[in-house]
């Protein structure tokens, strides 16, 4: 589709009909219905796809450029500008159409890359970022560096054109399957401990990068333990300069922030609350039965709608491709309560329902999925950042509060 540099709103009309045919004609209908964990699209070299209209869909995607509208067609994207994106999102919207491709290579490293990464790290990553060819995983926090990140022990000495790496992450999250690894890496001892870190990339497969999965309360291994024997990466891998990594990382968790934070509003319609609860217990003229319960489904539809607001609102004030900044972390501390909040609301409406387990043929596949991602839900106000380092950001960079 070709574009206008500026296009009005009569662009935007033919726009709009463009992309809303050209989904109509390649959106599989399988592709437009609610998706089961087990379906989500995160791409990769070992990527299975149990539903093969997922694999199909995010060719066509990729193909267009869809999977990250606005980045530059170079890269694999678009080069849409924020209003055509948003109308792509809307289309996308209005048939219930699932995301072609999801996970932190286009919501983290990927926008990171486009900001840091130089030209050769570019056209090397992010056209593969952008077909699903690779599934990148995050080496930041170490056993002794969680919170406090910059405490971080994994040490890169140079050795002729590379560096080698020895040290430990963890809560690396699907580093069991993932292709490459975005880390942070001491590159200089004796600096602070903020100038002496580097953000390096490397391939998984290398000699000595092991990889061990952490069972969590909910049953899945989404984070693992990763460790670094004698690890040999070249030092063309560096994104930015050595000793520069800190500045990177700060901008990527930036990235990561707001991506949490997008959790506490709904990607793509599924049943909602009032559905559910109407479903488990039933009707009093056309309103759910249950007064506590239709009190607590308005209070979250209510909060929903506000946060989905101002998050459009940011989005526009952005549209000039301004990264995230501090806002980030108001998005993620209050998406991520929001996301918690609203499975308490459908374990108070499901009942003895939201008590299943994998054993239990009593109970629906939807009901299984509901107690484990319920679980799940409660690292949300830990990962990217825990609830209380996100209060301290936005208390001194947005209120403007003393130490």
């Amino acid at each position: 589709m070709e574009l206008k540099e500026n296009p009005d709103d009569s662009h935007l009309q033919v726009f709009r009909a463009e992309v809303r045919d050209w989904l109509e004609n390649n959106c599989p209908a399988s592709m437009r219905t609610p998706m089961p964990s087990k379906e989500m699209p995160a791409g990769g070299r070992r990527a299975e796809y149990p539903n093969p209209d997922t694999k199909v869909w995010l060719d066509r995607m990729a193909e267009q450029g869809f999977t990250v509208p606005m980045w530059p067609k170079e890269y694999g994207g678009s080069g849409f500008d924020a209003n055509e994106t948003k109308v792509l999102r809307e289309e996308m919207r209005r048939i219930n159409a699932r995301p072609a491709l999801l996970g932190m290579s286009i919501t983290m490293i990927g926008p990171a890359l486009l900001e840091f990464g130089n030209e050769e790290q570019k056209l090397e990553h992010l056209p593969k970022i952008a077909r699903g060819e690779i599934w990148w995983c995050q080496g930041y926090s170490e056993p002794n560096a969680g919170s406090d990140l910059a405490s971080l022990r994994t040490s890169a000495v140079v050795d002729g054109d590379d560096y080698i790496i020895n040290g430990q992450k963890i809560w690396t999250s699907g580093a069991d399957n993932a292709d490459w690894m975005f880390c942070l890496v001491r590159t200089d001892p004796d600096a602070s401990k903020h100038e002496g870190i580097t953000f390096i990339l490397f391939d998984m497969t290398t000699p000595g990068v092991s990889v061990k999965p952490i069972r969590l309360i909910s049953g899945f291994s989404p984070f693992c333990e990763t460790f670094f024997d004698d690890v040999r990466v070249p030092r063309k891998n560096v994104v930015s300069e050595p000793g520069q990594g800190w500045t990177v990382a700060k901008r990527l968790l930036e990235y990561e922030r707001a991506s949490i934070g997008t959790i506490g509003s709904s990607r793509q319609k599924s049943a909602t609350l009032e559905e559910l609860a109407l479903q488990y217990l039933g009707a009093d003229n056309g309103r759910i039965a249950d007064p506590a319960i239709r009190e607590q489904v308005l209070v979250q539809n209510m909060n929903d709608r506000a946060f989905s607001l101002t998050m459009q609102r940011s989005a526009d004030l952005r549209k000039s491709g301004k990264a995230p900044g501090a806002e980030s972390s108001m998005f993620k501390y209050y998406g991520t309560e929001q996301n918690k909040k609203r499975f308490e609301v459908l374990l108070n409406i499901m009942g003895t329902r939201s008590l299943g387990w994998d054993a239990d043929t009593a109970f629906t596949e939807f009901e299984l999925d509901i107690t484990r991602a319920w679980l799940r839900s409660k690292a949300n106000s830990i990962e990217g950042g825990t609830s209380e380092v996100q209060l301290n950001i936005i208390a001194k960079r947005v209120l403007g509060l003393p130490d």
